[in-house]
């Protein structure tokens, strides 16, 4: 026989949970040809797995590379994880669709410090020009969630009320029109302006058109909040009869674990995503700033900062203990803080946090990112962690942040920490187990055509673990440390990363759903 590729001597977890056996893989014109013993095949490239499990390529989940997967080093990243997709338009905000500039420069603005600049695209765009600007271009995979936040700014504005019967049409024919032209599902930010503003009736008409693809939501609550949150979530679900997935879903296990296990007897379809960190990560602005600064309309916002010192700094008096679990990652301007905790920073300048924080919002223009410390860190934290991630709707999810100069270690090491501490170390999922988890659940929830087992016939996305030594190397001190125990990988059956280095392969395709 003979292949373009030959992974000979691993053992194939091939992402069905059955137990993992000794094979060749062999590929051809970007697909699994063929899973056996072939002794006498010939292949262009050869690599030897001995010692080493070959899966199916992992899906990130939860991914903010939307400008930065063009970036070398975010690639390497990735790759270096075993991650060869990432699935964008999270949380509600990402470039299209937009028909407006208005649309474009707010979701554009307003992320900045999460997804970054497109370096291809800088006006309005629809899903199809945006898919075609990841085809072929990148090292890796990607497929496009429709962001329920720049739909609502398109058609609505800033406007911080529920829509009218014109606006839910217009904000439908979006949805519509996207889903057609290759997006896997509709996300949303239910913390972010101007998403917030939506109730579950306006999420629920726009769920609709989903069919089987999910309707994907950063909620309305998250760890004492979650029983809120997820409520809706059901709500939603129920009226729109949609599959749902929920976003980073992190807090205390007892608390979280009941909601899953509640709305799965209400006969809802659930999923989601977490990462394997205690700490959070996101904009300064929406930890900070209260609900009546109206963040959707930047030059409102800075206004109010400036006339509502007094009121601010009354929000703020009882945040003593708050703000030193505040590190900054991303500050544009003020580069010199990045890295150090919001009073340490404060400090420096000889301000008080409040004030500082009130200053460093108004240089950056709302811009400056954060890494949050959870009030649950320590052992009872870790232990909701593990259990969360062993629930069978869990996925793996990144909530990768890749701008700054300080960001959340996750989006360089979670999927390494899964399989090395999670999997090898503390064995809260066997390989089996992971390899349904991280690539063949995610890629059925999301509909991704053919990938997510290493089958004859499959799309060649396929990685070769070290199964002794795949670690993260990551830290909050040293965030853009990349993972170890991961050195080849395929990604359309093209071998993207070959001992550890990207080959400079562009092989990764802009994935519509089947």
């Amino acid at each position: 026989m003979t292949f373009d590729v030959l992974i000979s001597g691993g053992w194939v977890v091939d992402g069905t949970g059955a137990p993992a056996f000794r094979a060749d893989v062999g590929v051809a014109g970007g697909r699994v040809r063929a899973v056996g013993r072939f002794a006498s095949a010939d292949a262009a490239v050869v690599v030897d797995a001995t010692g080493r499990h070959v899966l199916p390529g992992l899906v990130d989940c939860h991914a903010h590379g939307d400008a930065v997967v063009f970036d070398k080093e975010i690639q390497l990243a990735a790759l270096r994880q075993g991650v060869t997709t990432f699935i964008l338009g999270q949380d509600g905000l990402s470039f299209a669709p937009a028909t407006s500039r208005a649309a474009f420069d707010y979701a554009s603005r307003c992320f900045a410090a999460i997804n970054g600049s497109h370096p291809a695209i800088d006006g309005p765009v629809g899903v199809a020009e945006l898919l075609a600007a990841y085809d072929r271009t990148t090292a890796l995979n990607t497929a496009y969630l429709l962001p329920h936040g720049t739909i609502r700014f398109d058609v609505m504005g800033a406007a911080e009320r529920a829509a009218d019967a014109g606006e839910l049409r217009a904000m439908r024919q979006r949805v519509e029109r996207g889903l057609s032209e290759g997006a896997v599902g509709l996300s949303s930010g239910l913390e972010y302006a101007p998403g917030r503003y939506a109730d579950a009736a306006e999420l629920a008409h726009l769920c609709e058109p989903l069919g089987a693809l999910p309707y994907v939501t950063h909620m309305r609550g998250y760890g004492a909040s979650a029983p809120t949150g997820m409520a809706e979530v059901v709500e939603i679900a129920r009226r729109s009869r949609a599959a749902v997935h929920v976003s980073h879903y992190h807090g205390p296990a007892g608390t979280l674990l009941p909601l899953l296990d509640g709305a799965r007897r209400q006969d809802v379809d659930l999923s989601f995503d977490t990462y394997p960190y205690l700490r959070s990560s996101t904009i300064l602005a929406m930890v900070t700033l209260p609900a009546w600064v109206p963040v959707a309309d930047t030059e409102r916002a800075l206004s109010m900062l400036e006339s509502e010192r007094a009121r601010l700094a009354g929000e703020w008096a009882s945040w003593g203990e708050l703000w030193p679990r505040i590190t900054l990652s991303h500050a544009p301007g003020l580069e010199w803080a990045e890295g150090m905790t919001l009073p340490a920073a404060a400090a420096k300048e000889r301000m008080e946090p409040a004030e500082f924080c009130r200053m460093l919002l108004i240089e950056t223009r709302l811009e400056a990112g954060c890494v949050m410390a959870r009030p649950d860190e320590g052992p009872a934290g870790e232990e909701s962690v593990r259990a969360i991630l062993r629930d069978p709707g869990h996925t793996g999810g990144s909530d990768g942040i890749y701008v700054g100069g300080h960001p959340h270690p996750r989006g360089f090491g979670a999927f390494a920490r899964f399989l090395g501490r999670h999997v090898r170390e503390l064995g809260d999922l066997t390989w089996e187990q992971a390899a349904v988890h991280l690539a063949s659940h995610p890629s059925r929830r999301f509909r991704l055509p053919g990938r997510g087992l290493v089958r004859q016939g499959q799309a060649a996305d396929l990685i070769v673990v070290d199964p002794l030594t795949v670690s993260d190397t990551a830290t909050y001190d040293n965030p853009r440390s990349v993972a170890v125990g991961i050195d080849d990988v395929l990604v359309s059956g093209v071998p993207v990363l070959r001992d550890g280095r990207l080959t400079g392969a562009t092989a990764g395709r802009a994935l519509r759903p089947v």
